[in-house]
């Protein structure tokens, strides 16, 4: 085990567009959060309905379905934002600064590449549904286009935090990886 790594929330400086894009993740998060605290909120009302009230649910198991997922894909870029995805930092740890350096360009070019990829494919995905009015196959009959909006929402603003992570990076005002040179 490589021990306790040094990384921390990515830094903004002075820097009006890393600033914004700090602050869209950090919104993307509470919304996330909002939507973690909702679906137990339904989770409770639905015990509720089912073993005290005695009587069946219609739409509260779809809800908190939809409501976990959204969470999930709004939460990507402030969990980014964070340094708080998996990692194994046993690599960039051991090179020195200029390998770490390219290495985090290369990573950071890499991601921004396939979380590029989602984004279209998710949003061609949630315009089929809005374009084709599907509804789920459920009593409730929600309208599809309306959860499949967190896809590429969330995999826009995550894209949006790396590629301002990147430029942080490039411009010196973050470490790559956000490791201090030892």
């Amino acid at each position: 085990m490589a021990g306790h790594s040094s990384a921390v929330a990515s830094h903004t400086g002075d820097n009006p567009f890393l600033r914004v894009v700090a602050a869209l993740s950090t919104l993307a998060g509470w919304c996330s959060a909002a939507m973690i605290v909702s679906a137990v909120a339904i989770t409770c009302q639905m015990i509720v309905v089912r073993f005290v009230l005695n009587r069946s649910t219609v739409w509260q198991t779809e809800a908190v379905i939809y409501l976990v997922i959204a969470a999930t894909l709004i939460g990507l870029p402030y969990v980014q934002r964070l340094r708080g995805h998996v990692n194994v930092d046993l690599i960039p740890i051991s090179l020195a600064p200029r390998p770490r350096f390219v290495m985090a360009i290369l990573t950071s070019l890499l991601s921004i590449a396939i979380v590029s990829i989602m984004v279209i494919y998710g949003y061609e995905y949630w315009h089929f549904a809005w374009q084709r009015g599907w509804k789920s196959d459920t009593v409730w009959g929600v309208r599809l286009w309306i959860p499949y909006l967190a896809l590429p929402v969330g995999f826009g603003l995550l894209l949006l935090q790396l590629i301002a992570d990147l430029v942080a990076v490039l411009l010196g005002i973050d470490k790559p990886f956000g490791l201090e040179d030892s």
